[in-house]
């Protein structure tokens, strides 16, 4: 009886360490505190700005840009200028100080994701993070785990869409999903299933 308790005891801190410790416990669901109250519900929502206004470089670069203060300050050189929560933006560009903006998805070191080749495939924003024109406050709503990169490698097609659907972060796969993707793998570069599996089974 002792050395049943004492596998099944074993059994369940391997569990419990496997499952408290994995991506989707600890990093699915983090939203930092920002410098300055950014709501992207207001702005790509309410307001409709396209996120490449901001994250310029997200068609042509592997990283999606954080805005430099001086786009904040296009619009808010008009439109809330005096407003107490835009003081921090103010501030930033009477210094030239960039805003410490703090990174709400973060990959490992040994991870190289290029959001312009995902872009490029067909694969739209919301599919890594989420709807982001409903969130006041970004956070985190995959784990951006491994296992869960190779899942969608494995089987791309639902997260599929088409050019002009990319930023639109509210987009469902239509019922003729599995027929437009397929299409779409014709004229696209899109890593084939096994690109990533033979080394990370």
């Amino acid at each position: 009886m002792i050395a049943v308790g004492a596998a099944v005891a074993g059994l369940v801190v391997a569990l419990g360490v496997w499952w408290f410790f994995s991506p989707e416990f600890t990093d699915v669901g983090y939203m930092p505190e920002q410098p300055v109250a950014f709501s992207h519900q207001l702005h790509a929502g309410e307001l409709q700005l396209d996120c490449r206004y901001c994250h310029y470089s997200v068609e042509r670069s592997p990283v999606a840009a954080v805005p430099a203060t001086s786009i904040c300050m296009n619009c808010h050189n008009v439109v809330g200028r005096d407003k107490e929560t835009l003081a921090a933006v103010r501030d930033s560009a009477a210094d030239s100080r960039p805003i410490e903006w703090v990174r709400v998805h973060n990959l490992p070191d040994y991870a190289r994701f290029d959001h312009s080749l995902h872009l490029a495939a067909g694969v739209g924003c919301s599919s890594c993070h989420g709807d982001v024109r409903a969130m006041p406050e970004v956070r985190q709503i995959e784990a951006l785990s491994m296992g869960w990169c190779l899942e969608c490698h494995r089987d791309p097609d639902p997260h599929l869409r088409p050019a002009d659907e990319l930023t639109d972060t509210a987009w469902q796969p239509p019922a003729d999903q599995m027929e437009f993707a397929a299409s779409l793998r014709e004229t696209r570069t899109i890593a084939p299933p096994d690109a990533c599996t033979g080394c990370h089974q």
